[in-house]
């Protein structure tokens, strides 16, 4: 009786574990980063929006080379490790408002290059191709 007991308290734990990860994991899927249409030219400026909740999304923008760029991290009560941006090639690094937008300068990048930004933890991630 009491070995039934513990093997369906394993299953149920084991269940909810895999009902997590396959939750969490909902925008975020490295192994299938699909672009998104996410840029618009303004004012001879690119503009990239990126949303900031549970993870990054788009998880993979496609822009321009060797154009201004601007890019608009939009946050809307993000209280997660997102809220903690790192844009390494940039020495970015700031802590998102939970509600609104942060705006940030990108200098023109060259064709190949791939802007990679990722929360204070590396959980969550997106990149930037340039072409």
């Amino acid at each position: 009786m009491k070995s039934k007991f513990i093997l369906m308290a394993i299953l149920i734990f084991i269940a909810l574990l895999v009902g997590a990860i396959l939750l969490s994991g909902k925008g975020n899927n490295p192994d299938n980063p699909l672009p998104i249409e996410n840029v618009a030219i303004k004012d001879g400026k690119q503009v990239i929006d990126i949303e900031a909740k549970g993870g990054y999304s788009p998880q993979l923008t496609m822009a321009k080379a060797d154009v201004p760029t601007v890019l608009r991290i939009n946050t809307q009560g993000t209280f997660d490790c997102s809220s903690s941006l790192v844009i390494p090639s940039l020495k970015y690094r700031s802590f998102l408002p939970p509600s609104g937008e942060t705006l940030i300068e990108i200098p023109p990048q060259r064709a190949g290059t791939t802007l990679e930004g990722l929360c204070s933890m590396g959980m969550y991630s997106f990149a930037i191709n340039f072409n």
